[in-house]
């Protein structure tokens, strides 16, 4: 008999075939509405970066024994209290790094160099009337990174092709040939491109606000591939609105799946949809260490992937 699993994750559909080949799985939504006194017996449950994982979900689920989640953020997870129950989280770091690396270096040259206005440029024939208007060099602009983790690391190496002048600031200095700055709004104030690549968490909520973006100043250029709950999106929307900030590309979004209201008709705005590790190759590889994870704990051995204490 299948051991019964709780999923609340919208999951790719080479892992879904894999959980339920080895797994009665039970679903629920994002949240865990849904979930119920049927529900009870459930020692694993599988989440991705975009569940909420609440306290009282947890403690819903009194046999939950692992928390499993598909994405290298998991901020929706109510981390205190599955420890304190004993409960076991993982998630799947390192596999997705070079992906959202390069998808940074993507959206850093694609709001820089207007692509957005010059598809539609090109698409609508007004190409015809005269050129387009300049846009951005990136090559030998200076670049500040939010977080030098893993994903940090990985768009400083990129920058380094493109001849950036690299500045960072994190929890504190590292051994690297790249400048630190002790605050954001300092590293701002310094920068023409500033990228987010640091996780949500209380002590990142909102660390992206309106000083920040005055400081960045109407040259700068904000890219955010970390969490959406980094940057205040309504204080973004005005410093572009007023003209303070020169753009901004985004990946990520404070209420996934809708990016706030006014940043949809700008045309100084490149949105995706979270979409940085998307790849074929990733999304099988962070399959693969959601398995290897349930594996593990079936048989009793080491997490491969526990998250950071």
């Amino acid at each position: 008999m299948k051991p019964r699993l709780l999923k609340i994750a919208r999951l790719p559909a080479m892992l879904d075939e894999a959980l339920h080949a080895a797994y009665e799985v039970v679903e629920a939504d994002q949240d865990g509405t849904g979930v119920g006194p049927a529900t009870a017996d459930l020692r694993a449950m599988v989440a991705n970066g975009e569940s909420t994982v609440s306290r009282e979900l947890i403690e819903s689920l009194p046999a939950l024994e692992v928390i499993v989640v598909f994405g290298v953020g998991y901020d929706g997870v109510d981390v205190d209290a599955a420890r304190q129950r004993g409960i076991r989280i993982t998630h799947t770091p390192d596999v997705l790094t070079e992906d959202v690396a390069d998808f940074a270096m993507a959206l850093m040259l694609g709001i820089a160099r207007n692509l957005r206005v010059a598809d539609r440029f090109t698409r609508s024939g007004a190409w015809a009337d005269g050129p387009i208007a300049f846009s951005r060099k990136v090559s030998r602009a200076r670049l500040g990174i939010i977080g030098l983790g893993r994903i940090g690391a990985a768009i400083a190496r990129r920058a380094e092709g493109f001849d950036m002048a690299i500045a960072y600031t994190g929890r504190r200095p590292q051994d690297v040939a790249f400048t630190y700055y002790a605050s954001v709004v300092e590293l701002a104030a310094a920068v023409d491109f500033l990228v987010v690549a640091v996780g949500g968490s209380a002590s990142t909520h909102h660390l992206v606000d309106a000083r920040v973006l005055e400081a960045l100043g109407p040259q700068g250029y904000l890219i955010n591939v970390g969490r959406g709950s980094v940057v205040d999106e309504q204080a973004l929307a005005q410093a572009l609105a007023e003209g303070r900030l020169a753009g901004a590309a985004l990946d990520v979004y404070e209420n996934e799946p809708h990016p706030a209201p006014p940043l949809l008709a700008m045309d100084n705005v490149l949105l995706t949809p979270h979409m940085a590790s998307a790849t074929w190759d990733t999304r099988r590889a962070m399959s693969d260490l959601v398995m290897a994870n349930l594996d593990a704990w079936r048989t009793g051995t080491d997490l491969p992937t526990p998250v950071p204490h």
